[in-house]
C-alpha cells in the first residue's frame, strides 16, 4: 500500500517534525551520531542511523546546516527555533 503524501505547509512542518524527532532519538541512543549531527548536520542526516534514513527535503537539510551547536541540548533548542 502506498503512502499518500500531502503537500500542504502543515502536512510538511508535521513531516519534518517527525523527523527531527527521530534525529533527536538517535543522537541521544548513539554518541557518534550525536557528535557527526554537532559537527554536520546534513553528513548525520544523510548517513542515517542504524540502517534507518531520514525523509528531510533541501530545504530541511539547509536548515539543519545552520544549526551551530556543542551541547545535545542546545542543538535541540536550536531545532525548536527553525
Amino acid at each position: 500500500m502506498l503512502k499518500q503524501m500531502s503537500h500542504t505547509p502543515q502536512a510538511h512542518a508535521k513531516s519534518s517534525s517527525s523527523e527531527y524527532s527521530r534525529i533527536l532519538s538517535a543522537a541521544v541512543i548513539n554518541s557518534k551520531f550525536r557528535e557527526m549531527l554537532l559537527s554536520d548536520p546534513v553528513k548525520a542526516v544523510s548517513s542515517g542511523y542504524s540502517g534507518e534514513k531520514f525523509e528531510l527535503d533541501r530545504e530541511d537539510k539547509n536548515r539543519l546546516a545552520t544549526i551551530r551547536a556543542t551541547s545535545l541540548a542546545e542543538f535541540a533548542a536550536r531545532l525548536s527555533e527553525i
